[in-house]
């Protein structure tokens, strides 16, 4: 199965950001990908952190999921919608959800972010809780592929990429990492946390990034990437919007799984 890590540098305007991912979208179609992955945030990285509630959508409804949805079916692809802000019962905060779209146009399953980042080094300082509602619960899915052959799919956003125990329970054969790394941890930890996940869970890894300077002034460290279960990396770019494109063969799983077989052990 070919699949697509989509980078962007998204800024303040909706419209644009989403006139973007669907021209990156589409490109990643014409490469032949059957599963693309957008990017954290990739509908909006507002000037404020409150700006995610100003466009937090009722679940089920909403400009972003409409395209979401309407995207899936045009181009016949399936679509992790990196994340998008849904309202919650309180009306102060809202859950940055990572929502998939089979490529009928159906959303299918919706992960919202478990930890959130909270992140200070004297010049600058993150704290998504402000705004942002923390989720509960490990979610994947089954996907199968125009071949045949089914895939389980584990979701993940970000800053979850430091807890390895919420990998270890997805199980999965695929790893989504949608992400918007700041280029202070992405420069010092994003390939090396990457490149562990795969190799201890011995599954494909795709991160789609924020790869660039925002209109905000925020610096996201891009280096979107696929990775194979070995460690290997498939195919990366360093910043800037773009495509990365790679192949996923179950064939390379079940080796590197069969010659290593770390996952048999039991579970202390």
């Amino acid at each position: 199965m070919k699949v697509a890590a989509i980078q962007m540098v998204s800024g303040i305007s909706l419209d644009a950001n989403l006139t973007q991912a669907h021209e990156l979208l589409d490109q990643a179609r014409h490469a032949g990908a059957e599963l693309a992955v957008l990017p954290e945030y990739f509908c909006l990285m507002g000037r404020h952190d409150r700006d995610k509630l100003l466009i937090a959508e009722t679940p089920g409804l909403g400009t972003v999921q409409d395209f979401l949805s309407d995207t899936a079916r045009e181009l016949g692809l399936w679509i992790v919608g990196g994340t998008v802000p849904l309202a919650t019962e309180d009306p102060q905060r809202a859950a940055n959800a990572c929502l998939v779209y089979d490529p009928h146009g159906r959303c299918v399953a919706r992960y919202d972010k478990i930890h959130l980042f909270r992140f200070h080094d004297g010049q600058q300082g993150y704290d998504e809780a402000a705004v942002l509602q923390a989720g509960d619960t490990p979610v994947a899915l089954a996907l199968t592929d125009r071949a045949g052959h089914t895939w389980r799919v584990g979701l993940s956003v970000c800053y979850d990429l430091r807890f390895p125990e919420l990998y270890r329970q997805l199980a999965a054969d695929v790893l989504v990492v949608p992400a918007a790394f700041t280029h202070v941890t992405g420069q010092a930890h994003w390939e090396v946390l990457l490149r562990a996940r795969a190799i201890e869970n011995q599954a494909y890894v795709i991160a789609s990034a924020q790869g660039g300077r925002h209109d905000n002034g925020r610096q996201t460290w891009g280096q979107s990437m696929i990775i194979d279960p070995w460690g290997v990396v498939l195919a990366q770019q360093a910043s800037g919007p773009g495509v990365v494109v790679a192949e996923l063969d179950p064939a390379r799983l079940q080796e590197v799984r069969q010659r290593l077989p770390a996952l048999q052990h039991r579970r202390l």
